[in-house]
């Protein structure tokens, strides 16, 4: 085969990607199904926009493989890239049977998760983010609550008490810090979180994922269990903080959402299935590598040539021929969370989380509404993510009785919806 002189890489990072990544994916657009994209400075990949083309990769293990370990001498040590594509003994970037063989151990773990369970500690630590800022009226929504009750969450299913969620907050946010010094705090941080957790289990099982990842008929090393502990972690915190955050973004700022806050679960569905197509949580991942050379949609591509997926550009691809406005929100065709034998294998306790999070705050809170008009709100750079840097929001303080009693209810004289005291400690 013959390649194609490559079109000008489209830059996915940066100012002028953030502000409009919509742009980025219409200019990569013009290259085919299959365009040039560059990541971080110098580092260029071939970017799938296509939604066709998307689930064919997905579904295709014969021709693509997920080991990144031939291609990592081309990314600089120092890139904001090498925590997402540095090879780890783990699913994601694993083959074959060694694939089936990491990912059964999370997908039966998480099959023993009870739900119910999984709802009430999530309105556990909603209750406790919520005593924080109640009476103050004003909160930024992505800092004071959607960063922080992931980690709260996963703190607790991996079986360690909830003083540990702050570490682990404090060892993540060092970890992304642009700081050096603050970066190895941060990975020395996570380091002992792990080793503490896994000593704990390994002493005394518990009802949790890091027992369920030990004692698994797979047999994992110590090793393997703390690989698994890392790719939920990866894999799930920020793309569910961003999932919070820009659910409760789409919903305080679109009258359709604000005006039926107290009817239920089903707007709050809605609006996090029309946050998943439209403002996909992990904007771009999934390398592969293809085995040998391949003509893929029209670009060939050399053996061993990086190729990612972009479920935000595919989700909104002229071609996916996704459901008409006002029936989308009970689809779930997008791509949001990948999809083939690589897809997210947590993805009904993602969204379990997400719309309990947002369901106490909302029910708390029902007058919130945005401090700043929706256009102003701003994202983090990066090619992975899309992520809102705040979301600032304001409401009718809720205050402690005159008896200092735990019960919350709104001060005489406000103008906010009336309602029975709520109890933020006990409900």
């Amino acid at each position: 085969m013959t390649a194609t002189p490559p079109a000008a890489p489209v830059r996915i990072h940066g100012p002028e990607h953030d502000a409009d990544p919509r742009r980025s994916y219409e200019l990569l657009r013009l290259q085919g199904p299959v365009g040039l994209a560059e990541i971080s400075p110098g580092v260029v990949v071939h970017l799938v926009t296509d939604y066709r083309a998307a689930l064919d990769l997905l579904h295709d293990t014969d021709t693509w493989s997920k080991d990144t370990r031939p291609w990592m001498d081309q990314v600089p040590p120092d890139s904001p890239l090498m925590p997402h594509v540095q090879w780890r003994p783990s699913l994601f970037f694993a083959d074959g049977a060694q694939h089936a063989h990491l990912r059964s151990v999370i997908t039966d773990s998480f099959s023993l998760l009870d739900p119910h369970d999984v709802r009430d500690l999530t309105f556990r630590y909603a209750d406790t983010l919520l005593q924080r800022f109640a009476e103050d009226g004003e909160v930024d929504l992505v800092a004071q609550y959607a960063q922080q009750i992931p980690l709260m969450v996963f703190n607790a299913l991996f079986g360690m008490p909830d003083e540990y969620a702050s570490r682990l907050l404090e060892a993540l946010t060092g970890m992304v810090s642009s700081d050096p010094e603050q970066m190895a705090r941060g990975a020395q941080s996570l380091n002992e979180y792990l080793t503490t957790l896994y000593a704990a289990k390994a002493q005394k099982r518990g009802h949790d994922l890091t027992s369920w990842f030990i004692d698994h008929p797979n047999g994992l090393s110590p090793e393997d269990v703390l690989q698994q502990v890392i790719i939920v972690l990866g894999a799930g915190n920020e793309p569910l903080t961003n999932l919070i955050a820009s659910t409760l973004a789409r919903m305080l700022s679109d009258d359709r959402y604000f005006g039926n806050l107290t009817t239920g679960s089903l707007p709050i569905q809605h609006a996090i299935d029309e946050a998943l197509w439209n403002d996909s949580p992990l904007a771009n991942y999934s390398l592969h590598f293809p085995r040998q050379e391949v003509d893929f949609y029209g670009t060939v591509i050399p053996v061993g040539s990086p190729v990612m997926v972009s479920y935000a550009a595919a989700n909104s691809c002229p071609h996916a021929n996704p459901p008409k406005e006002g029936h989308r929100s009970g689809s779930k065709a997008h791509l949001a969370f990948a999809a083939g034998p690589h897809a997210c294998p947590a993805r009904s306790t993602a969204v379990l989380v997400a719309t309990a999070a947002i369901e106490r705050l909302t029910s708390y809170l029902p007058d919130i509404k945005l401090a700043v008009p929706a256009e102003e709100l701003t994202y983090h750079g990066g090619p992975i993510y899309r992520s809102l840097t705040a979301l600032p929001a304001r409401f009718i303080p809720l205050t402690r009785d005159a008896k200092g009693a735990t019960p919350w209810h709104r001060p005489s004289g406000s103008s906010g919806p009336a309602g029975p005291a709520r109890d933020l400690a006990s409900a």
